[in-house]
């Protein structure tokens, strides 16, 4: 995720002059007037028309009226409903307003009064409802009944003497002939699929007997990066694969836990077909061999201290997966969350999380998205139908219900939720003890990469690099920065982040209490 835009998204442009307060609602939208194409000329001749429409059929009458009403009736619904998906008679549940793009010339222009959005008012509601009770952990017993081949693949205790969690698995001769040639994750990653083909090649040397059976070395990562998006974790993860106790992991992003192994990719694309936990054990096999040379003793270093991890973006927030199962239940929370399972299955698991200003991020991430006609006043729309929208769910709902309401997050034309990062740390709070999670900042990252990559290998309890390979880490370049093309659109408006800034700012307040850490704030960037 960008490292870049922490440069490219702190310039200001003092072009435009209008303010949050500018901003407009649009509970009384309805009531404006409304103009359609069709102007009615009052200076028409009435006789002239009555003398012909008596040489025109009753029933072409009729038919030019119809058509004349279902065409109004159209032009009316894309109007009032600002849907281009559906008509005025097929609302979602979340119906986006139409409201005026806020420019620099029309600010002057712009509602005032009760059209406003009362961020004073949202913010102080906010703060009030982030005072709540933890949520209720599942029972250990309900989350292994959702999946029991899940937790019967991986056992409950792992090998000793090894830092990344391993075991052995017992292999039968007849998978030999179609090794790796069924995992799904090939099918998308050709990289992997190239993993596979070398891992194949010399993967009899790397099983271990044991009488008359025979066992393969499986492990789960020993780390996951979990978030957030645009934060930087892209850049983290492949920094670490420069270290030699971690280079040999081989995918960032499996999103295994949030949507694969439910059968989804994008949730846009409807079920596709679930990726069972063997192919993401797989996605660690080149560790694993590596790691059992090490016990072998056949590799001229201790390999038992390498370990293995992953940095799905997805993990820390995405839980839509629950709602796009059969189920009866009742209400938007999903049942489970994705720390439920990783705790369960490996409750000794390193976690870390990597954030930056939410504002900005919002940004970086409208500007990553490939739309048509991107401009910093189609942000500044979006933000604002987002906020309202948000608004409207948390006057009927608790915070919690509206981060985790899936058809909200689907009708917000920005992934404004995404930056509530206490909300979801919180939740994971409630699995994983405070010293096994990592925060870091993005902000911190790109201003000092040598003592932020220190924090992250103490934290993994790996040794120090050398000196070539300090060298090679800074030297690295930039991983996933900002196209040419959005960093041509400069930055975002100065009432769009004032805006943003108001509205992120109880949640901040609140994690950096809980982090007894002032730079979360991000008061001064």
């Amino acid at each position: 995720m960008s490292l870049s835009d922490c440069k490219y998204g702190s310039n200001n442009h003092t072009d435009y002059t209008h303010s949050l307060h500018s901003l407009p609602m649009a509970e009384n939208y309805g009531k404006r007037p409304v103009r359609t194409s069709f102007d009615v000329n009052t200076n028409l001749d009435i006789k002239w028309s009555l003398r012909n429409l008596r040489s025109i059929s009753k029933v072409k009458v009729v038919s030019f009226l119809m058509g004349l009403t279902l065409t109004f009736l159209i032009t009316a619904s894309y109007i009032l409903t600002w849907d281009r998906k559906g008509l005025l008679l097929t609302p979602s549940p979340y119906q986006l307003r139409p409201a005026v793009v806020l420019t620099s010339t029309a600010a002057a222009e712009a509602p005032s009064g009760n059209d406003l959005i009362d961020m004073k008012l949202l913010a102080k509601n906010i703060s009030s409802k982030l005072e709540y009770a933890p949520r209720k952990v599942p029972d250990e017993k309900d989350v292994v009944g959702t999946d029991s081949n899940l937790f019967s693949v991986i056992p409950r205790h792992f090998l000793p003497g090894i830092k990344s969690p391993c075991w052995y698995e017992e292999f039968s001769s007849e998978r030999s002939t179609d090794l790796y040639q069924r995992n799904l994750f090939t099918r998308r990653s050709k990289t992997f699929k190239t993993v596979c083909d070398h891992l194949r090649t010399n993967f009899q040397q790397h099983l271990f007997h044991r009488g008359s059976k025979v066992f393969r070395l499986r492990c789960l990562p020993y780390f996951y990066i979990i978030g957030q998006p645009k934060c930087g974790t892209t850049d983290l993860f492949h920094r670490l694969l420069l270290h030699p106790e971690v280079k040999f992991n081989t995918m960032k992003e499996p999103h295994w836990w949030t949507r694969k192994r439910f059968g989804y990719i994008r949730f846009k694309d409807g079920f596709q077909e679930s990726f069972p936990v063997e192919d993401y054990l797989d996605l660690f096999d080149l560790a694993a061999q590596n790691i059992q040379e090490g016990i072998s003793g056949n590799s001229s270093g201790d390999h038992r201290t390498l370990i293995t991890g992953e940095a799905s973006a997805s993990t820390m927030w995405d839980n839509q997966a629950w709602s796009y199962l059969p189920s009866d239940r009742e209400g938007a929370m999903p049942p489970f969350l994705a720390q439920d399972f990783i705790h369960t299955v490996q409750p000794g698991a390193k976690i870390l999380i990597m954030l930056r200003d939410p504002v900005e991020r919002l940004y970086s991430d409208y500007l990553y998205f490939k739309i048509a006609n991107k401009s910093a006043e189609d942000f500044h729309q979006k933000v604002v139908d987002s906020v309202y929208l948000f608004q409207s769910c948390l006057s009927e709902g608790s915070l919690r219900s509206c981060v985790y309401d899936t058809s909200l997050s689907n009708s917000m034309p920005v992934r404004l939720h995404l930056g509530m990062y206490i909300i979801f740390f919180l939740d994971w709070l409630t699995v994983f003890n405070r010293e096994q999670i990592l925060v870091l900042r993005l902000e911190d990252y790109a201003a000092n990469l040598e003592v932020t990559i220190k924090k992250v290998f103490d934290f993994l309890s790996v040794g120090p690099l050398s000196q070539q390979g300090e060298a090679a880490l800074t030297r690295r370049p930039l991983s996933n920065t900002r196209r040419t093309a959005d960093r041509n659109l400069g930055p975002m408006l100065p009432a769009t982040r004032d805006f943003l800034r108001e509205f992120h700012k109880p949640f901040n307040h609140k994690l950096a209490s809980v982090l007894n850490n002032k730079t979360f704030l991000w008061s001064n960037t």
